[in-house]
């Protein structure tokens, strides 16, 4: 069952359209509607001018569903809003946060996401009850994230938002935010 989750997690994030091509270790990318090239440039760690070199681009007009050339990696392999993307459900939640770096700690989420060997992951911990594994989100104050984790004190409404570093965790503290659940 484990397995299956975390499989059913990276399909998602890779099929429904949540994550860019550049996560599967592309050296392409898909222009989605609303993309420029300074934010893809800036997904791809390139200057716009590299990247306008790089696909013989005389100008900054792109176009849904242009293959793009890129280089680098992607910032975040985190699943992102796509245009098919609709709200399921809009609540209120106390958020706390979460790191794999500490003593004890495996790394490994519910799902099977290993997030120590995965830092740039977006993962958020909730009740299945309340949000069901392998969501996509959207948090306020920490962006789109996937709903692969649950933990000992996370019942009812309430969420771990999960941080790279001991000090942005600790830098997140303790907050009450709207989550959107999307479909």
């Amino acid at each position: 069952m484990r397995k299956f989750l975390g499989t059913l997690i990276i399909v998602i994030a890779l099929l429904v359209g949540g994550a860019t091509s550049s996560m599967a270790a592309s050296s392409t990318y898909t222009v989605k509607k609303g993309d420029s090239l300074s934010k893809i440039a800036n997904m791809h760690n390139v200057s716009v001018s590299k990247l306008k070199s790089m696909n013989n681009l005389k100008s900054n007009v792109i176009h849904p569903k242009q293959k793009l050339k890129v280089t680098g990696t992607a910032k975040s392999s985190t699943p992102s809003r796509s245009n098919t993307d609709s709200v399921a459900k809009e609540f209120y939640v106390s958020a706390s946060a979460y790191t794999a770096n500490c003593s004890g700690c495996s790394g490994i989420t519910k799902t099977g996401l290993n997030l120590k060997k995965n830092p740039n992951l977006k993962v958020i911990a909730v009740d299945p009850n309340v949000i069901k594994l392998g969501s996509k989100v959207h948090v306020e104050g920490y962006g789109y994230a996937v709903a692969a984790d649950t933990g000992g004190a996370i019942k009812g409404n309430k969420i771990d938002v999960f941080f790279p570093s001991k000090s942005t965790a600790y830098g997140w503290g303790r907050k009450t935010v709207k989550i959107k659940v999307l479909n």
